[in-house]
């Protein structure tokens, strides 16, 4: 068996093995990190019942770290009667090929500062980019998170980049958002060489890439001469993009998590707000999604393009019906997101088109 089939079934396997308490000790068997833990919580809360379905859903979110404890821990609980991995259907093997990396661009010395080139095979030179920063609430996440979106955006004519950046605790979400802005001047850089149009980019984000996406496309110290290319910003259920007044509202989901991400010093807060940037140098076109029942992504994202609206900019908020926060980005491309999708593709159309 070569190497891609390994890789689905030991993603299928490790999700499998995890029909017992994945967070209990077991006897005989190998306990997780503590941090492998904290992350599937973070991932996937607290719910047993559900935390085997989550995960085969969004194993390939977690840090390269906990997918290997996982296949480790799997392979412990081998002899103890586990049931053996599941065969892959040979549609999910036909999807995996269909979205293999066609190249990978190296804008930093950490394995978390790569790009993957997701390229059609009639790609020629004026093949405009559409650029995907994952999610992860600044701590978790990587760039082969992208679902059925590669092959999406390739048979709608466009070559499709992921960008991994650095994470917390490590990585301040100042040097974050750096590193967003470095992949894309280290992708212009190879716009030959991946066939694809350097200066028609869309730059789009889910979540805490949503917030990133928005604060590189409002402050051009980021990404620097490449911020030009940035033609259009999609946003996708991101809720950060006026810290102070996300920090302040009492229904904010996760307090905790935005108190370690942006601390408490209301100067820094607003650097990292995107709306903070509004009125300089913004990318011209947006679009930002959210859940309609999640209404602090709904306030958000409607006051930062309320702002961009009033600087001149061409900017869209609008509700998705019938999909969750997760869902929202897993989804896109697929008949089940048939809404965002749908948004999405309008909007890339309209700007690169």
């Amino acid at each position: 068996m070569n190497a891609a089939p390994k890789v689905l079934l030991a993603a299928a396997a490790a999700a499998a093995a995890l029909a017992a308490p994945i967070l209990a000790q077991q006897r005989g068997g190998a306990r997780l990190p503590a941090e492998c833990r904290a992350e599937i919580v973070k991932l996937c809360g607290t719910d047993r019942a559900q935390m085997r379905t989550c995960l085969r859903e969004k194993y390939a979110e977690l840090s390269e770290g906990c997918q290997s404890a996982l296949r480790e821990r799997m392979g412990t609980r081998g002899g103890q009667g586990a049931a053996p991995p599941r065969r892959i259907a040979a549609t999910s093997w036909a999807e995996f090929v269909s979205q293999r990396v066609s190249s990978t661009v190296i804008y930093g010395s950490h394995d978390r500062q790569q790009v993957d080139i997701y390229t059609p095979d009639d790609a020629v030179g004026d093949t405009p980019l559409v650029v995907f920063v994952h999610g992860g609430g600044w701590s978790i996440g990587n760039r082969s998170a992208v679902q059925a979106k590669p092959q999406h955006f390739k048979d709608a004519g466009y070559v499709f980049a992921s960008a991994g950046y650095r994470l917390l605790p490590d990585t301040p979400v100042e040097q974050q958002a750096a590193d967003i802005g470095a992949a894309l001047r280290a992708l212009r850089a190879q716009a030959e060489t991946g066939g694809f149009d350097p200066e028609r980019i869309v730059l789009m984000g889910h979540s805490a890439g949503a917030h990133l996406a928005a604060l590189v496309a409002t402050d051009p110290t980021y990404a620097g001469d490449a911020f030009g290319a940035i033609r259009g910003v999609v946003l996708l259920d991101g809720a950060g993009y006026d810290v102070p007044a996300a920090m302040a509202t009492p229904t904010l989901e996760m307090p905790n998590l935005y108190r370690d991400v942006f601390g408490t010093d209301p100067t820094r807060q607003k650097a990292l707000s995107p709306i903070t940037h509004v009125g300089g140098k913004d990318a011209p076109h947006w679009l930002a999604l959210y859940v309609a029942e999640r209404a602090n992504s709904k306030a958000q994202s409607e006051a930062l393009i309320a702002a961009l609206g009033q600087a001149g900019a061409q900017a869209e908020a609008a509700a998705i019906n019938g999909t969750d926060h997760g869902r929202m980005n897993r989804e896109l491309g697929t008949e089940a997101g048939a809404a965002q999708t749908e948004a999405v593709d309008a909007f890339v159309e309209r700007v690169l088109g």
